[in-house]
């Protein structure tokens, strides 16, 4: 039984649900999982855990800069254990940029930090118009014009597919 520790950054909410959805496979495999903001990982012992994973949506195409912050702050203990990143985007709805390697977000991410995560995924996110702000409405709906996605105010849309999630935290599991 491994202890592992999910740190999520999150806007809208919706990365929090892929946390939720990554914990209940782990621990069906018999871990022990924390799963905590960013914002309050400070109160937590990093060195208790055996695997650390972290997760961040974006918003205007950028994490957090408390991701970054954390990252920096704790690179050398990321990579002294089994670690795993995650970004949760709109643009992996598109098949062509739902991986690693082929999301923009995740390689100008990779590209910002030192650290380098032994396993990485990207998850498409959710659209929920009604639950924005007018200015975020305008401006995702602006984006979502630009990059031929759903443009319909009332629109709510779930593009994760949770098999994906799944299939990850079982990787988290047997890392």
């Amino acid at each position: 039984m491994a202890r592992i520790l999910i740190i999520f950054s999150t806007t809208d909410g919706h990365t929090v649900k892929i946390c939720d959805r990554l914990r209940q496979v782990i621990e069906k495999n018999a871990h022990q999982v924390s799963v905590v903001s960013v914002k309050e990982v400070a109160q937590t012992d990093l060195r208790a855990f055996d695997k650390i994973v972290v997760g961040a949506s974006i918003r205007y195409g950028k994490h957090s800069k408390l991701v970054f912050d954390f990252i920096r702050s704790n690179l050398q203990l990321l990579d002294s254990k089994s670690n795993a990143f995650f970004s949760v985007n709109i643009v992996a709805r598109k098949p062509e940029k739902n991986r690693p390697d082929t999301n923009p977000y995740m390689r100008k991410f990779l590209k910002r930090i030192a650290w380098r995560p032994k396993q990485l995924a990207v998850f498409a996110g959710k659209l929920d118009y009604p639950r924005y702000s007018s200015f975020d409405r305008f401006m995702i709906r602006f984006i979502m014009l630009m990059t031929k996605g759903p443009t319909d105010p009332t629109t709510v849309v779930e593009f994760t597919d949770w098999q994906q999630v799944e299939a990850f935290g079982q990787l988290i599991s047997e890392m």
